[in-house]
């Protein structure tokens, strides 16, 4: 009788700081095991919160030690004392030895091309030699094109989108951004792309609200600045704005993020506490159960957060973040101008009856869904529909000893959107 092998996937998230990218990769992880029951993915991240996330059955994650970006750019380990060059070798090597033991048959990168400092590269090269497929999976906006031209450039990823990489998956539209205008590759590296859609988010089976928005009576706005590393000037100027005017008609439901710092939490939570309407956490792993109550959503605008506000139809003020990247501020503009959401630019002062008046229009405003953007939250089935291709097309290289997994069929979606050169 032949051996039965599951169809493995290896997902990369090199995930230091924020909640964005081990959110994504969880994302399309629980999609895929979900599509089909003999897929199994593996999680490589060093996320320090991936573990308290939720997983389907056929998920598992292994946690990299952990790094920190200083204010001058440069890293450091997050907890070890040990030096970072020491840490990103054991990183590198963990990378490397997980893929070399759970022989992947597909590899998907999240976000950053060469992995964090370059750590990802042996184990690219490692599986490009087996034969296994390598995507690169990109966001639909990464930054401001010179800035990204320069980051690339002293990165060498344009020789590893060439050379390495045999698809390279934007989760987003063209029709909303194309995140590498501007920067020169080569037409073959154009010819990988494929705008797969938003990803959709979907409320898990036990979407229970917290008791603290439970005794909250009156319909309310949720504040989110994902994260919370950089999310105090956002939900200060919220509070700001609740206190300069008694007449904004929606409470507030501020979710401040597991990396603020504990000393302005408890600054907001104080300036919180004299409102009757206004309630604090400190972190929910379900933020879709607070936005799907929610009347509306004031928020900073990063990738994750965007396509929540688009899953769950709500209507949405984001204030982007424009350092150290413009990435926030690219998406908002786009989708302002679609009419998908409504935008405040900090940069032009916080004046706090400014966000008043945003609050107090938000009721007026309209939904995302009145807007007719055709394919843009079908992410999760054109990505499923790819990795369905790849493992029909997987083939296995000498080193293996295991039976190749058979071809399975795609799932009916609309075909995802090849980018033109």
């Amino acid at each position: 009788m032949p051996h039965s092998r599951s169809k493995r996937v290896l997902l990369y998230s090199h995930d230091s700081f924020g909640l964005g990218h081990v959110s994504r990769c969880r994302t399309i992880a629980n999609a895929l095991v979900a599509a089909d029951p003999t897929v199994s993915v593996l999680i490589v991240s060093g996320s320090p919160v991936i573990g308290s996330y939720e997983f389907r059955s056929g998920i598992d994650f292994v946690r990299i030690p952990g790094v920190v970006k200083q204010i001058d750019g440069n890293y450091d380990s997050a907890n070890l004392r040990v030096g970072v060059e020491h840490t990103m070798e054991m990183r590198t090597r963990i990378i490397r030895d997980t893929a070399d033991i759970y022989r992947p048959d597909l590899f998907i990168v999240d976000k950053e091309p060469t992995g964090l400092r370059g750590e990802v590269v042996p184990t690219l090269h490692l599986l490009k030699e087996r034969g296994t497929p390598l995507v690169l999976g990109l966001r639909d906006v990464m930054d401001e094109p010179e800035a990204l031209r320069k980051e690339w450039e002293r990165k060498s990823v344009v020789p590893a989108l060439r050379d390495l990489y045999d698809e390279i998956w934007i989760y987003g539209l063209p029709q909303i951004n194309k995140p590498l205008t501007g920067i020169e590759v080569p037409p073959s590296v154009r010819h990988k792309m494929v705008y797969t859609g938003y990803l959709r988010r979907d409320l898990p089976l036990h979407a229970d609200v917290p008791h603290e928005v439970d005794e909250l009576d009156v319909p309310f706005i949720l504040v989110t600045p994902g994260g919370g590393g950089d999310g105090e000037d956002l939900v200060d100027w919220v509070l700001s704005a609740y206190e300069s005017d008694p007449h904004i008609p929606y409470g507030a439901v501020i979710v401040f993020g597991p990396f603020m710092s504990a000393a302005a939490r408890e600054n907001f939570k104080e300036r919180s506490s004299k409102f009757r309407n206004i309630r604090t956490l400190t972190f929910t792993n379900n933020l879709g159960a607070l936005m799907q109550r929610a009347a509306g959503v004031v928020a900073m605008g990063g990738y994750n957060t965007f396509c929540e506000i688009l899953s769950f139809d709500k209507k949405a003020i984001i204030v982007p973040r424009t350092r150290p990247r413009q990435e926030q501020l690219i998406r908002a503009r786009a989708a302002r101008n679609v009419g998908l959401v409504e935008m405040l630019d900090a940069d032009r002062g916080r004046d706090p009856l400014d966000m008043a008046t945003a609050l107090r229009q938000l009721p007026q405003q309209g939904l995302p869904s009145d807007v007719v953007v055709p394919g843009l939250l079908d992410g999760l089935p054109n990505v499923w529909r790819l990795v369905a291709k790849q493992f029909g097309q997987r083939q296995r290289g000498p080193a293996s000893l295991e039976q190749a997994p058979p071809p399975v069929p795609a799932p009916p979606a609309a075909p995802p959107a090849r980018a033109r050169t």
